[in-house]
């Protein structure tokens, strides 16, 4: 998991699965970037699976910071539309339009 700054925003890029074996590592950085930036970016390009775990997280990192999910692959956008998740959550195609907006 890499993290940087982008424009003003703090960037996690998270690669593989994100469910419910595997969601803590993601939960504990997202959890620090929010106490510590006002605008965070998820680089969602590298997760190949999500599950009700990763929309929980992203829900209550939403609560606690400017959430923005950039570049998510097709099975998260999919994940994304069919929960109406993505009408809540800035969704922009890259990093740098995610830290931007």
């Amino acid at each position: 998991m890499a993290e940087f700054e982008c424009r003003g925003a703090w960037v996690v890029s998270a690669r593989g699965s994100c469910d419910m074996q595997s969601i803590t590592r993601l939960a504990e950085v997202l959890g620090a970037a929010a106490k510590e930036h006002q605008k965070v970016v998820l680089d969602a390009s590298g997760i190949v699976f999500g599950d009700s775990s990763l929309l929980n997280l992203l829900i209550l990192t939403h609560h606690e910071a400017d959430l923005r999910v950039a570049a998510p692959t097709r099975q998260v956008r999919r994940l994304l539309e069919i929960t109406g998740t993505d009408t809540l959550l800035k969704v922009r195609a890259t990093v740098e339009e995610a830290a931007a907006c």
